[in-house]
């Protein structure tokens, strides 16, 4: 917007405000007054309370890494300000998803945002070398100048870099392109085989992208470069202008943090790996009933952790709606996938937005919850909902009624719990006031241990999760239960009759039988087995296996994130750095001696050389794979061929693309390629021929499930801490 249009703009705004000022108080004096000394009364104006002003962010120098700027409580993102036209986010371009994505971020950590905007794209290294700024979160392209002076995270995407010509210009030798002094492009086009084909026009770093592309529109410009992401939101606007791949140039879009900031490189790495994987599973908001499950193989279900529901156990997952469940899909050829929200997601408006196929928490039936659209299946527990206090509070008359106990204390419970409604209703039909603590995102263990410490008087927990608590620890009581029974069951929508047909069947068949009573006990009804679940059940990500010192520094030098490399580790070896397969691979990540070799590693049994070798290998499978595929596929890629052969993906693909499928993508597509690999029909005519297709496939799908096991976790153990 220009000046004029900006000053235009504020007078029809001024007139409009006038024009309701007036019109209020014409109604106010045409309105009847209740006597006429008021009417004769001057009227005193009510006085104008301006809400105060935001303090004003105030920059400061700081060089620190990730423990300095967690003390200062926010992190400062560096992005180029740019002329008028470029200096907010737009929708189409990237720096509107680099937005969100940088500040999804800063809050993950605990941290608040800031925003810090410097003249153009040149200023932005200076101004994070200087400590003005954290973190580049831009669009910005690792550069071998740039990588020397700042370290770059792993790159969030790779883009060609694009010649934009107009349509009806003649040829010209060399060609004159216009590009920005410090950017990218200028590089590119000083490449020493490229001086004879083109001549640079260097123009200000302040210009805009669509300064840039208006210019050679209207013939100012003979040329300039362009990322391919930002073609595709800025050229629909310029039909005169045509982009090609002359340059033959492709180049990392990162972030950047100094070289002084290891962990804070690193964290980002992280939260890019888990952001990329959670925000696919987020994506599959499908409503589908039984026949679409079946096209698909993979029932996914909506879970929390916890250990009467779904856990970790030593990289095992485990868990007694898990165990059941698992039965269900394998009995009807499916594949099983835990889908765990965020602490404080209601997994009733979950289930509603597909999310999930079904919900198996230990979900107790309730009122409220068939309101919000909840279908119940057959109960298959039933629980009494017990009063916790701490044991140095043992009350000492039991019979003292339940609402007149909890009356002289605090209750906290979550308030997406059933206990929160039952505590509210109890609440209303007593004299006595009731104290009820919401706590958001809390788990029953969380509480439990909440109370214990003293931080409330009372929670209240479900007999079975009481029951498996009381095996391992003794720091609490049960001094009452509130009233009735409660039926614990699975939950589907109302448009889902087929699956809540098909589960009821299940629980039908098996309830109080072999399997069933096997299962239950091996949950709540064995202390021995209890306690060995509970003792290396896993609570906390600071400790994921015995080797986490080694795979964190190993995999930070190679931008990985330690967490997937662990769940990867368990998967080949369960851990034991001396495991060897029928096929001569050793070690902790079971490498083949010969690949270990061309990594310059040698005696894998060797902790630190196995990891070492099992890293190096997944770095130089990734580089088998075009660049540009997206950041979560190249991962899924990239083990799928560490485990079956780089050669047998590339077989996939091909395959896959054949078949009408996305040969870019692994779930649903070249998976299903690759499970027709090890038909004749298919292998045949593959060039890496024959390969037992379904162990690639589970191998993917297990170390995925067990990496987001591990961001369910830190998810839980963040959210108790906030």
């Amino acid at each position: 917007m220009d000046k004029l249009a900006s000053v235009f703009l504020y007078l029809i705004l001024s007139v409009a405000t006038l024009t309701g000022a007036g019109c209020e108080q014409e109604t106010q004096q045409a309105s009847p007054r209740a006597d006429t000394a008021a009417q004769s009364a001057e009227i005193e104006p009510e006085p104008v309370v301006e809400k105060p002003e935001p303090p004003a962010f105030e920059n400061y120098i700081e060089r620190g890494d990730l423990a300095a700027i967690g003390e200062r409580g926010v992190l400062r993102l560096l992005a180029p300000r740019g002329p008028v036209d470029d200096a907010l986010p737009r929708d189409g371009l990237p720096s509107s998803e680099w937005r969100q994505l940088a500040e999804k971020f800063a809050r993950s950590r605990g941290l608040e945002p800031q925003w810090i905007y410097v003249d153009n794209f040149a200023a932005m290294i200076p101004a994070l070398l200087d400590g003005r700024g954290d973190v580049i979160a831009n669009n910005f392209s690792r550069t071998a100048e740039r990588a020397g002076q700042v370290a770059f995270t792993r790159p969030l995407q790779y883009v060609r870099e694009l010649l934009v010509t107009r349509r009806d210009s003649e040829a010209a030798d060399p060609l004159k392109v216009a590009v920005r002094r410090g950017s990218a492009f200028a590089q590119t086009l000083a490449d020493g085989q490229r001086q004879q084909q083109f001549s640079i026009q260097y123009l200000d770093d302040a210009i805009g992208h669509d300064e840039l592309l208006a210019g050679v529109a209207s013939g100012a410009y003979a040329a300039t470069v362009v990322d391919s992401n930002l073609a595709d939101a800025l050229l629909p606007s310029y039909p005169g202008l045509v982009a090609s791949s002359e340059l033959q140039s492709q180049r990392a879009i990162a972030w950047a943090v100094r070289r002084q900031a290891p962990e804070l490189e690193r964290a980002l790495n992280e939260f890019f790996t888990a952001e990329h994987l959670l925000a696919s599973q987020r994506q599959q908001r499908l409503r589908r009933d039984w026949d679409e499950i079946g096209d698909s193989r993979t029932l996914r279900v909506l879970t929390r952790n916890h250990p009467a529901s779904y856990f970790m156990w030593r990289g095992e997952l485990m868990g007694f709606d898990y165990d059941l469940l698992k039965k269900f899909a394998r009995d009807n050829n499916l594949r099983l996938s835990m889908v765990v929200p965020g602490p404080n997601v209601d997994l009733a408006e979950a289930l509603d937005a597909g999310m999930g196929d079904l919900v198996a928490a230990s979900l107790t039936v309730t009122d409220a919850r068939r309101e919000q659209g909840m279908v119940f299946t057959r109960p298959y527990l039933q629980v009494s909902e017990q009063v916790i206090a701490a044991k140095s509070n043992r009350v000492t008359k039991p019979e003292r009624p339940i609402g007149e106990l909890l009356a002289g204390g605090q209750v906290a419970v979550n308030p997406l719990s059933s206990f929160h409604g039952h505590l509210q209703a109890m609440a209303r039909e007593q004299a006595e006031p009731m104290d009820i603590v919401p706590v958001e995102g809390a788990t029953t263990e969380q509480l439990i241990d909440a109370v214990a410490r003293g931080d409330y008087t009372y929670t209240v927990a479900d007999s079975h999760l009481v029951a498996i608590e009381n095996t391992y620890r003794d720091d609490f009581s049960v001094v009452g239960e509130l009233p009735g029974k409660q039926d614990i069951a699975w939950a589907v929508r109302p448009d889902q009759p087929q699956l809540l047909k098909k589960l009821n069947a299940f629980l039908n068949a098996h309830y109080r039988g072999l399997f069933f009573n096997v299962t239950y006990n091996k949950y709540f009804e064995e202390p021995k087995r209890i306690r060995r679940y509970q003792e290396g059940r896993l609570r906390t990500v600071d400790r994921l296996s015995p080797y986490d010192p080694i795979v964190r520094t190993l995999a930070e030098r190679a931008d990985r994130d330690w967490r997937m490399v662990v769940a990867q580790m368990y998967q080949e070896s369960r851990f034991d750095p001396r495991a060897q397969s029928f096929a001569g691979a050793r070690g902790l990540m079971q490498v083949l001696p010969r690949t270990a070799r061309q990594m310059g590693v040698s005696n894998l049994y060797e902790p630190e050389n196995g990891i070492r070798a099992g890293i190096s290998y997944l770095g130089w499978l990734e580089e088998r794979f075009p660049r540009d595929l997206p950041f979560d596929q190249k991962i899924y890629f990239t083990l799928a061929a560490y485990n079956a052969g780089h050669g047998h993906v590339r077989d996939a693909r091909n395959l896959a693309a054949r078949l009408g499928k996305d040969p870019d993508l692994w779930f649903g597509n070249v998976e299903i390629a690759m499970l027709m690999l090890s038909q004749p029909e298919h292998y045949r005519q593959a060039r890496f021929g024959y390969v037992r297709g379904r162990e690639p496939v589970n191998y993917v799908r297990e170390i995925r499930e067990r990496y987001l096991g591990y961001l369910s976790v830190a998810r839980n153990e963040k959210a108790i801490a906030n």
